[in-house]
């Protein structure tokens, strides 16, 4: 039963992939299709192995900022049965709004669909765990990065690609980048321009919109496989003897925060609970913030002192082992961003700590990767077709032009690998869209107001929608549940 579901839960990661691979990635062969620079086969081909190329090499910060915002409570839980029906809840959110708005040509963001069932799951716990501050639930601090980059990248989209097209008419005087596509291709030297840019932004989409895939397929297979993907079983026996040391060389630290210092009997009982309720949106550090933190890097410490290798450490051991870390890393980093070690001096002996920890527990199995590359790229090569006339010919009110092609995608694919040295989740298809829209307002052919508000009423309606679907599918689940279990008892 219990490889029957994660053969299920795999399943779901990969069909959103896959509705993620035709729905976002045909905003990125649109141009070189609509312009006939290359045959619809060949660009979604050509696509589907760049996205596939940026999956792999992709750093997986954005797989990891994504799982952040799902409840903390929820991550660590003991209970493999309700995290997976949270993990398949916000999948089937996603898909169902992205597969709706597929059909009807909108180019709206997997992003947001992502973000907002992973609301609507947190409030769903919330108000089921009978909480008075469901409002809480939600990680404000983390959704308030991810919403900034979301909201600003479209306009970093418009404006760029709106000022590059004016310095490039400016510059440039070959009329032809400027003309309509006609049924011919273009020259050799227009073909080769989109082609690149084309491949531009189908790697930067991999690299960033790949990883949401990779790290909901960590989850499920740190919820369904404890004990084999709770720790990242390739951490070299002097990487597990560097972190023992720096736990230890931690442990003072903490305690000098304490108001009666101390390094010997921390243990704390209530330690787990504590850094759980701090890592919570509302949670606030205090004294026991701290005490917590030294009580748990010593059982981390002396936990890892006992092996040379994850592999010899008791199956059983391993989600303990995986909780104590993720409490203390995501503890350390909170208290980074609300400036709380600013003041000490050994603030880099703690953040190498964090980083020490991570590497033991944000993994993704090359394998992985490779399966989402796969589904990505499947996805790339079937569904392009509705959001291609969107983007070629429903933006302005001329046709897109081979300039304004590759100065959307020049600027898209920019942006994109930006926010994805940074770690942040960003829209591929706001992104371009909105260049478009830009280089033709600075070509002074106007856009299509109609489409222009389909695409921004979408825009609006894909977290509300997708937080009321997460909601919905996460509380109907725990609820057949619970009835299937009364009705087997």
């Amino acid at each position: 039963m219990e490889y029957l579901f994660l053969g299920l839960a795999i399943a779901f990661v990969i069909v959103f992939e896959f509705v993620n691979g035709f729905h976002d990635t045909a905003n990125a062969v649109a141009t070189v299709i609509y312009t006939n620079s290359l045959k619809p086969t060949y660009a979604v081909v050509w696509s589907g192995i760049c996205n596939l190329l940026g999956v792999i090499t992709s750093s997986g910060a954005v797989a990891f900022s994504i799982v952040a915002l799902l409840p903390v409570e929820l991550l660590i839980s003991n209970d493999s049965s309700q995290s997976l029906i949270m993990v398949l809840a916000l999948l089937t959110s996603a898909i169902i709004w992205n597969l709706g708005t597929w059909y009807l040509g909108l180019p709206v963001s997997s992003t947001h669909s992502l973000i907002g069932s992973i609301s609507g799951i947190g409030l769903a716990n919330s108000v089921l765990s009978t909480e008075n501050n469901w409002w809480d639930a939600i990680n404000w601090i983390k959704m308030q990065e991810v919403l900034i980059s979301l909201l600003i990248s479209p306009m970093i989209g418009f404006c760029g690609a709106a000022l590059l097209f004016v310095i490039a008419k400016s510059l440039i005087k070959k009329e032809n980048l400027y003309t309509a596509p006609t049924e011919e291709p273009p020259s050799f030297g227009i073909r080769a321009m989109l082609i690149l840019t084309c491949s531009g932004v189908s790697f930067a989409h991999g690299s960033n919109d790949g990883q949401k895939g990779m790290g909901l397929m960590v989850l499920v297979l740190v919820i369904l496989l404890p004990s084999t993907f709770s720790l990242n079983m390739h951490t070299s026996p002097q990487e597990i003897s560097q972190l023992v040391a720096t736990s230890k060389a931690a442990i003072p630290v903490f305690s000098s925060q304490l108001q009666q210092p101390s390094i010997h009997n921390l243990i704390f009982e209530n330690a787990q609970l504590e850094l759980t309720n701090f890592l919570k949106p509302q949670g606030q550090a205090d004294e026991n913030t701290w005490r917590s933190l030294a009580s748990e890097s010593q059982l981390i410490g002396k936990s890892l002192s006992m092996s040379n290798s994850f592999i010899d450490i008791a199956e059983g051991d391993h989600i303990q082992i995986r909780t104590d870390i993720y409490l203390v890393a995501n503890t350390i980093t909170k208290l980074e961003n609300q400036k709380k070690l600013a003041n000490l001096d050994e603030q880099s002996l703690l953040i190498d700590y964090r980083n020490q920890l991570d590497k033991t527990i944000k993994f993704i199995p090359y394998w992985a990767k490779i399966t989402i590359a796969i589904a990505l790229g499947f996805g790339t090569m079937i569904g392009w077709r509705r959001v291609v006339v969107t983007v070629g010919e429903k933006i302005g009110q001329e046709p897109l032009n081979y300039a304004q092609g590759a100065i959307a995608e020049l600027v898209t694919m920019t942006t994109i690998g930006t926010a994805d040295y940074f770690g942040l989740p960003v829209s591929t298809t706001h992104i371009l869209s909105s260049g478009i829209a830009g280089s033709m307002v600075a070509n002074q052919s106007g856009v299509q107001t109609g489409t222009l508000k389909n695409l921004l009423l979408a825009w609006l309606l894909t977290l509300p929608v997708c937080i009321l679907l997460g909601f919905g599918t996460y509380t109907i689940s725990l609820f057949a549940i619970h009835q299937v279990f009364l009705s087997s008892n």
